[in-house]
């Protein structure tokens, strides 16, 4: 049979099968040998000796290495408007990590309940806009309609900095989710009995990542140009008289050329510029 995992604590393995049936599994041998199995994982389940065994682990779409996903649709970007103020600096720097990985970016901006009509976030929100992402703007008394129908039917992984407002959001999305999620985070934080622990929740029709989260922007596995073909921004461009081009300083570039004509975001650009500088590299933003 095949199923798709759905938590992972310590070597035991929940999968959900195509009749929503859940199991409790093991995973063989050969398996760990070959790649552990990660939540999201689609794989083949054998029963032996009585107990269901993870036989193989099926060809991924995608993999995120922090938090160890794979499979995933999309990323929910959670980054409030104020108190902490908005950041495109770390918001760009999620994307790029995210589309890098093959997988859609989903901007979430909270608290705009406490903005003023003049706030500089709503410039942002429509540069973000103007360039083909998803934006979704939610507060005190904000429905959520517009989140949930993005969840629908999608595997998404949670990514934000601390203080933006996750939990509320959580909990006004689902209150059973929300709960769950503050009892694993007590568990996990008792000291030395910490056990790993990563689960996918269904929440509004979909399946939801509770993950230790992104809690720091690794670029060390990062390739520069790898990353400039999958920037959502610089697609939509002409491309450049070289296929090795960088976009940072080549004649005749086609992306700089679009960022000085108005049709490329400066905001995606210069964060881009920035980033390069850590590809490949053994450094790590906190966030």
């Amino acid at each position: 049979m095949q199923g798709k995992i759905i938590r992972i604590v310590s070597n035991q393995y929940t999968i959900i099968d195509h009749k929503s049936n859940r199991l409790q599994a093991l995973a063989m041998g050969k398996v760990r040998k070959q790649d552990k199995p990660v939540v999201g994982d689609e794989v083949d389940v054998e029963i032996y000796d009585g107990r269901y065994c993870i036989e193989k682990i099926l060809p991924r779409r995608n993999r995120l290495y922090r938090p160890a996903v794979a499979n995933v649709d999309q990323a929910m970007i959670v980054m409030s408007a104020v108190d902490p103020v908005f950041s495109n600096v770390l918001v760009d720097r999620l994307v790029f990590l995210i589309e890098y990985s093959d997988i859609e970016p989903l901007i979430v901006v909270s608290k705009m309940d406490l903005t003023s009509a003049d706030d500089p976030v709503y410039g942002y929100i429509e540069d973000y806009r103007n360039s083909g992402y998803q934006v979704i703007l939610v507060g005190h008394d904000y429905e959520l309609d517009e989140l949930k129908a993005a969840l629908k039917d999608k595997v998404t992984v949670l990514a934000g900095q601390s203080g933006v407002g996750k939990s509320s959001l959580l909990n006004k999305l689902d209150p059973d989710f929300a709960l769950a999620t503050q009892e694993i985070s007590k568990a996990l934080n008792r000291g030395k009995h910490t056990t790993r622990h990563t689960e996918l929740y269904e929440v509004a029709g979909g399946w939801l990542a509770d993950t230790p989260g992104f809690s720091s922007l690794d670029f060390s596995r990062i390739d520069a140009l790898t990353m400039a073909g999958k920037i959502k921004d610089f697609q939509t461009a002409e491309p450049c008289r070289f296929n090795d081009c960088h976009h940072l300083n080549e004649p005749g570039c086609a992306i700089i050329r679009g960022v000085e004509e108005g049709r490329i975001s400066k905001y995606r650009y210069d964060n881009y510029v920035a980033i390069t500088e850590l590809c490949n590299k053994k450094k790590e933003w906190e966030l």
